[in-house]
């Protein structure tokens, strides 16, 4: 089990003290998330967003104890859950980096971090990123979307994109595409809007509607030269890998999130029913997943290319949250949802984790995936 340094002790102990700020603004932001003008000088988010920029980029200093976010899994899983005890959806309503920033950290040059960090240098700048399609779900190595070469010397971007955070108001992004047949052929592109044949929209979402979760559609989008993520990397590390790379931190990150909602409910049950029969092992279970959330994310700052534990991690954290959800909801008995709306707001949010950076069943396929059973032969 990982025993946390000073530092990342400094920075758990911030982002408990801050995430009751949070958790006072949830409430509008699920009601109204493109409504975001009231919250974006919080300086809570103001903190999160900077703290989330690598070092080079940021415009204002952090404390030296949440310097490590940007660089260190561990960092981030230990702050996303102590932030999402305070609420998980005002977290995906913030501007800044996000799974978009992983992939530019993994993929892009300096030329093209330097564009897509000073981009956000404004605070008031969302990112998108478009790897999952309609057909295929989250099967990186199915998509369908196409990176068709042009004369002058760039490219046209065609397909669409779906479940995609920001969809109609990022700015910029990161969209995966294919220019040829199996995987090695997928690139990445750092794609800015507007931008003539781009078009977005929002989806209805009861969970985490602060993400602003939509689809992008791409009519022959013309991608400048420069653009195309990993042109310095060898063929092999041009498009997936840095994809995996950036998966395998955000969904470590997603299940801390996950994790920290799950604690929330328990929060609430322990202070309306005092001694809940059941409450002391809940509690023990979520105390056990934290446990594997910081060994796995520890694993991730030493070996990010295995895409298992991270896997592992999310599918527990994620069904563990439901359940915990589920029992507080039984447990403070009907009428409850009326008499704790940010109960009513954690039970839709905890759903919507199932559905981020890979549902339970690819998830699973990443695991085992050769454990699928054949049927006997004679």
């Amino acid at each position: 089990m990982i025993e946390l340094d000073s530092s990342l002790r400094e920075l758990r102990d911030l982002c408990r003290e801050i995430a009751p700020d949070l958790r006072a603004r949830a409430a509008a932001v699920d009601a109204d998330p493109l409504d975001m003008a009231p919250h974006l000088d919080s300086p809570t988010l103001a903190l999160l967003r900077a703290a989330s920029t690598p070092e080079p980029f940021r415009t204002r200093d952090v404390p030296p104890h949440a310097g490590a976010y940007a660089s260190s899994c561990l960092a981030r899983v230990v702050a996303n859950l102590e932030l999402a005890r305070g609420d998980a959806g005002i977290l995906s309503a913030n501007t800044g980096p996000s799974l978009a920033g992983l992939a530019v950290d993994a993929l892009g040059s300096d030329e093209q971090r330097d564009l897509f960090y000073r981009a956000l240098a404004d605070g008031r700048t969302w990112s998108f990123f478009g790897m999952t399609e309609e057909r295929h779900g989250s099967d990186a190595t199915a998509l369908e979307t196409r990176l068709d070469r042009d004369p002058d010397g760039g490219h046209r971007l065609n397909g669409a994109k779906r479940y995609v955070a920001n969809a109609t108001r990022g700015t910029i992004g990161v969209v995966f595409a294919r220019t040829g047949p199996g995987p090695l052929p997928i690139r990445a592109v750092l794609l800015r809007r507007p931008a003539p044949g781009l078009t977005g929209g929002l989806l209805e979402m009861s969970g985490l509607r602060g993400a602003c979760i939509g689809a992008m559609a791409f009519d022959e989008v013309p991608v400048i030269p420069g653009t195309v993520l990993g042109a310095h990397l060898p063929a092999s590390r041009r498009g997936l890998w840095g994809a995996s790379r950036a998966f395998n931190v955000m969904r470590v990150q997603i299940a801390a999130q996950a994790l920290g909602v799950g604690y929330a409910a328990h929060d609430l049950v322990r202070a309306q029913r005092p001694g809940w029969p059941g409450g002391e092992l809940l509690r023990a279970r979520l105390d056990g997943a934290r446990a594997l959330l910081h060994d796995v994310a520890a694993g991730i700052d030493h070996a990010p290319d295995d895409r298992r534990p991270p896997s592992v991690a999310k599918l527990h954290a994620t069904r563990l949250a439901t359940e915990v959800v589920e029992r507080v909801e039984h447990a403070l008995g009907p009428g409850s949802l009326l008499e704790h709306p940010l109960l009513e707001k954690w039970c839709r949010d905890v759903h919507a984790f199932e559905f981020m950076d890979g549902t339970s069943n690819i998830l699973r396929l990443h695991i085992a995936p050769t454990g699928v059973p054949r049927p006997a032969t004679t």
